[in-house]
């Protein structure tokens, strides 16, 4: 039995959830979000909240479970907050600044970064070394924050990079003579 599944996702006041086939579709104060369910589970919207329950008892059914209810939970809570993920930017002259739709990265290539901030996601830099990523959609938010991490990951030794706000990278010992 999936502990997550078995509990309903509550729609606040201000959201509402209309059922398509397998598609749910999500409205609230923020906008709207769609999501389209496997046929191994079937969801119920009752007046204030959304249940999810397997068909069938088999593994990828009661996988899907817990699965399609984290989803609907997060397309509540996106169409009512916004999601946020904050990078860290370590290592001498490396930098950020936002220029209009672009995000310019200075990460001590023979070129500067110009990532494209998607649609939906607002991109903020409160200091040259800070990012802020944020997203009405939990995918997409994560998705875009890994792709900025990826142009320049933390190194072992001095831990140069871009990292999570938070992060703990391992550090290694560096050459003995």
């Amino acid at each position: 039995m999936s502990r997550i599944g078995k509990r309903p996702v509550e729609l606040p006041s201000g959201v509402s959830a209309s059922m398509s086939g397998q598609t749910i579709e999500v409205k609230g104060p923020k906008g709207s979000q769609t999501f389209t369910a496997t046929d191994d589970v079937t969801i119920a919207i009752d007046d204030s909240s959304v249940t999810v329950s397997p068909r069938g008892k088999s593994k990828r059914a009661r996988q899907q479970w817990g699965m399609t209810r984290t989803i609907v939970a997060n397309l509540v809570h996106g169409v009512q907050n916004t999601f946020k993920k904050e990078l860290e930017i370590q290592g001498v002259g490396y930098r950020a600044q936002v220029q209009g739709n672009v995000l310019k990265l200075n990460l001590g290539l023979s070129h500067d970064v110009e990532f494209p901030i998607p649609e939906g996601i607002t991109i903020t830099a409160a200091k040259p070394t800070e990012l802020t990523v944020e997203g009405h959609d939990l995918q997409q938010v994560g998705q875009v924050a890994s792709n900025i991490r990826d142009w320049r990951r933390p190194e072992p030794y001095k831990g140069k990079g871009i990292r999570y706000k938070g992060e703990y990278i391992f550090q290694k010992e560096g050459k003995k003579k």
